[in-house]
């Protein structure tokens, strides 16, 4: 009994240690119920929203670039690509990338391409395989979309250039988003995504580029978007209107056709750009559809340099075009005057040194307006040795050679304008009295762009520090507009000595004789002034001159000397300014001399017809010694 009794006492106690331990357990797990689908309820809320609800960012549409008038130069059109998402592939991309490439051609190397930018980015970071498909490329992959994980059809926005190659050299193109590029916007990310590359597309990327908008999209549990709950348009790019007038810009392409050759032509009072064109040129559309190797290596390798903007990055001996300079320094400093004449017998002596003059045989006398109407060597090495190359060399700069103009456009090189000191430092060696006699006639160390050609026509046309541009405003979502300078300083030369070299450059192209006189403008109201200008890119030797120099049309293309001319018109009442370089086009009154007329003409016709050139400020008539 005693016994019965005890083991009674033993299972009780178990009994109660036992339901206490699962009241304590069953008191924890309402507890952590209570805690899970009360007080952390609203996490887990937003985690199944997480998982259900997916946010994606959406490309702005890229701003568009205009003309001045309103024509599109750069627009966007319709693109549908096949992309890959690394994570959706089973693990397995290069099955998936294998698969797609029976169905749309895909090279080995561009596997490599594609399957190296996956491993580079987050496996749900979306990676092109292919743009631009053609409607029945997208209907087979549609088709197969069971056998291509990972892979679905997009549809985007692609860059397309109107004009084509005419305006390839100021615009630029756009291209995919390398390793190299800033990662500073989410949108780069983004597959397909492009930014400007070079030219205007690279200056105004940002603004061009836009905010990025966003979708936020029901999916399932496989990923697969079910609907679009909401959706945030982004903000489009500012669109961008250039000084370009595309109609002059179309012509004076087609004017300079295959030569390697450059023009720019400007308005001198704004400063405004109005044609930009480096030749040969190249296709933008085809960089956005992705050049072959072919078309890269005949880009890369042809002679004429298809890809150089020769406008701001060819650097050339200014040759005869530098004449003014040499005589605008002249007469600043008082060696010589308008009237005074330098005898040209057709070379002169310096030392054990003889200068030659492009005549054989020379011009007899001349002062400087016949100096630079029959482009006299004698007379411009005689006041160069008088002026001296310091002088020269600041004159040359305030009139835009030697340094950047400032162009509101990437890749712009300085040129270069030498000086006593620069000789010293670079070379380590002194200036020798014949230097100075052949940078007078723009030979020598002397490097000019054609646009800074045009800068010095249109500083010597205006007595203004006129500074280019190709920006004419910028326009935002939010219509602000950023308008372009349109100001500027004198340069304080004074306006008779101005008007000197302005008589001698209309004496070149209007007075018979002249170095440029069967390329005049005949139309009165339009007549244009200017210089000629042939730069040597080879040495002649004596033996050479004392036989017989051999002729342009003689010599191998690349032996031929560079053709220049620069002019401004109407002349009596200077409103616009252009240069031309023709590389290895022989002579400049033959061949550069032509095209200015030409594309001055255009120009003039042109405005004329919307009645802006009647509107051009007129001439103020100064002072005598006025600066």
């Amino acid at each position: 009994m005693h016994r019965s009794s005890d083991r009674s006492k033993l299972f009780t106690r178990r009994a109660a240690v036992l339901g206490s331990g699962k009241l304590v357990l069953l008191s924890a797990l309402v507890g952590r119920m209570y805690y899970l689908q009360v007080v952390e309820a609203p996490r887990f809320k937003t985690m199944a929203e997480e998982n259900r609800i997916s946010i994606r960012l959406l490309p702005p549409p890229r701003g568009k670039i205009v003309d001045r008038f309103g024509e599109e130069l750069a627009v966007n059109e319709q693109n549908y690509r096949v992309i890959i998402t690394a994570e959706d592939t089973n693990g397995n991309p290069k099955g998936t990338l294998d698969t797609l490439g029976q169905i749309i051609e895909i090279s080995e190397k561009e596997k490599k391409k594609i399957l190296k930018e996956i491993k580079r980015k987050r496996s749900f970071v979306p990676v092109t395989v292919r743009e631009n498909l053609t409607w029945e490329e997208v209907a087979q992959i549609e088709v197969n979309t069971p056998d291509l994980p990972g892979s679905e059809i997009d549809v985007g926005q692609t860059r397309h250039y109107p004009k084509g190659s005419y305006s390839a050299h100021v615009l630029g193109y756009v291209a995919s988003v390398t390793e190299r590029d800033a990662k500073d916007d989410p949108l780069l990310e983004l597959p397909g995504f492009r930014i400007g590359k070079s030219g205007i597309e690279k200056l105004h990327d940002l603004k061009l580029r836009g905010t990025g908008g966003t979708s936020q999209v029901e999916v399932n549990a496989l990923g697969r978007v079910i609907q679009e709950v909401q959706r945030q348009e982004g903000e489009p790019g500012a669109e961008v209107m250039l000084t370009l007038d595309a109609g002059l810009q179309q012509m004076v392409s087609e004017r300079l056709g295959e030569e390697a050759a450059a023009a720019v032509v400007m308005d001198i009072h704004t400063g405004d750009v109005l044609s930009m064109v480096s030749s040969p040129n190249y296709d933008p559309n085809a960089f956005n559809r992705g050049l072959s190797h072919k078309e890269w290596q005949d880009l890369i390798t042809n002679p004429r340099g298809p890809l150089t903007n020769k406008a701001i990055a060819g650097q050339y001996a200014p040759g005869s075009t530098f004449k003014m300079i040499v005589a605008l320094a002249a007469l600043e400093k008082g060696v010589i005057t308008p009237s005074q004449e330098i005898f040209c017998s057709g070379h002169m002596e310096l030392g054990n040194a003889r200068f030659h003059c492009w005549k054989r045989g020379g011009h007899g006398k001349v002062n400087m307006v016949g100096a630079h109407m029959h482009s006299c060597d004698i007379y411009f090495y005689e006041i160069a040795k008088r002026v001296g190359i310091n002088r020269i060399h600041d004159m040359a700069i305030r009139l835009g050679i030697g340094e950047k103009t400032g162009l509101d456009l990437p890749g712009e090189h300085s040129g270069l304008m030498p000086s006593r000191d620069w000789k010293l430092a670079t070379i380590g060696a002194p200036w020798q009295g014949g230097e100075t006699l052949i940078t007078g006639i723009g030979q020598g160390y002397v490097l000019a762009t054609p646009l800074q050609l045009a800068v010095m026509a249109s500083r010597i046309a205006s007595g203004k520090n006129v500074v280019p541009h190709l920006t004419r405003k910028i326009t935002t979502s939010d219509g602000v507009e950023i308008p372009a300078r349109t100001e500027f300083d004198s340069l304080g030369i004074s306006h008779n000595h101005l008007k000197i070299v302005q008589s001698g450059m209309n004496a070149v192209t209007n007075i018979p004789g002249g170095t440029a006189y069967r390329s005049r403008i005949k139309e009165p109201e339009f007549a244009m002034a200017g210089k000629t200008g042939t730069a040597q890119v080879r040495r002649i030797t004596k033996a050479e001159r004392d036989n017989r120099v051999l002729k342009n049309n003689e010599l191998p293309w690349e032996l031929r000397d560079h053709a220049l001319f620069v002019g401004f018109a109407p002349y009596d009442n200077p409103r616009y300014a252009a240069s031309v370089v023709v590389e290895h086009g022989g002579s400049g009154s033959h061949t550069a001399a032509p095209v200015v007329r030409d594309i001055l003409l255009e120009a003039q016709r042109r405005e004329s017809a919307r009645g802006e050139l009647l509107s051009a400020p007129k001439k103020v008539k100064k002072d005598e010694g006025e600066a």
